[in-house]
């Protein structure tokens, strides 16, 4: 029988552990593959949106339960079509029916790439981890709510990244989910804001060359998500100080 270095929980071998992690990249090559970010683009969505209106109108329940998956599924995989479907989203079911099964399907696809990370490395990471890296993850796991916000509601961080990033610390998957489903509501509003009113932006576009999601942005938009970015840090910091020994209203027991 063959010996293993590092188990897992359990006792399972170390390679058990990336089981879902693999499963996750080889549906993220099979997306590739497939050709799906051909048409996950927004020149195909601005030539087909009418059509695909017209779709979603005749079989609106359905069309609801597969967004929601299709969203869950491409935010598990990482795949690069977030912010536009968001704005498909918004134009064919208005932006708040949009932004609201976006928040859904993004929280599910988040909490399993989150699972499947934790599942892979967290225990590993854990047990090695030292020095500066092992404070910061006590210091994120006891307050994991508030950093895992901010973190959340700051425009410029990659989503992929702050997906997977707490599975490294030990956080519960309730505060991770919880935290993630506040912190995306601002940006997906704000996306699928921006597919309502899709037909109005195009025709607005200054250029004659192909329209990007930059185009459609506007400056009180961008404000308004740094504001709320401003806003969250500002919180974080009155809980470091004026609030510091209080007991904290959210708990990080749990799953």
């Amino acid at each position: 029988m063959p010996e293993f270095e590092d188990e897992g929980p359990k006792g399972r071998p170390s390679w058990q552990r990336f089981w879902p992690l693999a499963v996750v990249l080889l549906a993220l090559a099979g997306a590739y593959a497939a050709g799906l970010d051909q048409y996950l683009s927004l020149e195909v969505f601005l030539n087909s949106r009418e059509a695909l209106r017209a779709e979603v109108e005749a079989h609106l329940a359905l069309s609801i339960a597969v967004y929601i998956l299709l969203y869950a599924v491409l935010v598990a995989i990482a795949f690069p079509a977030a912010s536009i479907i968001t704005v498909a989203a918004g134009f064919v079911f208005g932006w708040l029916i949009g932004g609201a099964l976006t928040v859904i399907g993004a929280t599910i696809g988040a909490a399993v790439i989150f699972l499947a990370a934790r599942h892979a490395f967290g225990d590993f990471l854990r047990r090695r981890a030292g020095g500066a890296v092992s404070r910061f993850a006590e210091g994120f796991r006891n307050d994991a709510f508030s950093y895992l916000l901010v973190m959340r509601l700051t425009p410029i961080l990659p989503f992929f990244a702050v997906n997977i990033a707490p599975a490294f610390v030990d956080i519960s998957l309730r505060t991770y989910v919880l935290a993630t489903f506040l912190g995306i509501i601002p940006g997906s509003f704000v996306y699928a804001f921006l597919g309502s009113g899709i037909d109005q932006a195009v025709a607005n576009v200054a250029h004659d060359g192909p329209v990007t999601i930059g185009d459609l942005v506007t400056t009180e938009m961008t404000v308004a998500l740094f504001g709320l970015c401003a806003l969250s840090v500002l919180g974080l910091l009155l809980k470091k100080t004026f609030l510091k020994g209080r007991s904290p209203a959210l708990s990080d027991k749990g799953l």
